[in-house]
């Protein structure tokens, strides 16, 4: 790993740094698997560290004891070994949910357009139990058992993702869970 650190200083001139002057600047710092770089400047060159700017770096933790499982009785249970939802690094990341109803866990009907209404009724319960709302998410990404069901599911999706609207990526799969013909996940900003 040192090496592969000494090639990058040297390939982007970066200066030498005494860890006694970013300790000075920066007294609580630390990093889980990854590399930062404080008070580098990458463009031109710099013949001090007290002329750089230090800036610095966030960087997403692995460690269990900041993840947060979501729960809520208004929203069907899961299916199996995974969480409702889980909050973790300032985002709430919701598994995907299928058009059941919470009390008795069968669909609400096998139409595409009664199912993607459930769907986003049981993901908006759980942003709530989150503490987020459907105006929070930022991405969600649509499973399909039928690519033509595409335009229905706009008209519905649209109700409850106003502009902007959240990124999305749409795909039609071989099947989903208990045969459903829609399912959505989504991550939403805490």
């Amino acid at each position: 790993m040192t090496w592969a650190a000494a090639a990058a200083a040297s390939r982007f001139q970066i200066p030498a740094m005494d860890v006694a002057y970013l300790r000075s600047r920066a007294p609580v710092a630390f990093g889980v698997g990854c590399v930062s770089l404080a008070g580098a400047k990458f463009c031109g060159s710099s013949s001090s560290l007290a002329r750089s700017k230090p800036f610095a770096c966030l960087s997403i933790s692995t460690d269990a004891s900041i993840k947060e499982a979501v729960h809520t009785e208004k929203a069907p249970a899961a299916l199996g070994p995974y969480s409702q939802a889980i909050k973790a690094n300032n985002f709430v990341f919701v598994s995907g949910c299928l058009g059941l109803i919470p009390e008795t866990g069968k669909f609400v009907s096998d139409s595409v357009e009664d199912q993607t209404e459930q769907v986003l009724k049981n993901m908006g319960e759980i942003l709530k139990a989150s503490g987020v709302n459907y105006s929070s998410v930022v991405k969600t990404t649509i499973l399909l058992a039928d690519l033509n069901d595409f335009k229905k599911v706009n008209e519905i999706y649209a109700k409850y993702f106003q502009a902007p609207a959240p990124a999305r990526a749409t795909y039609q799969v071989a099947a989903l869970p208990m045969n459903a013909k829609i399912e959505v996940e989504c991550i939403a900003a805490l």
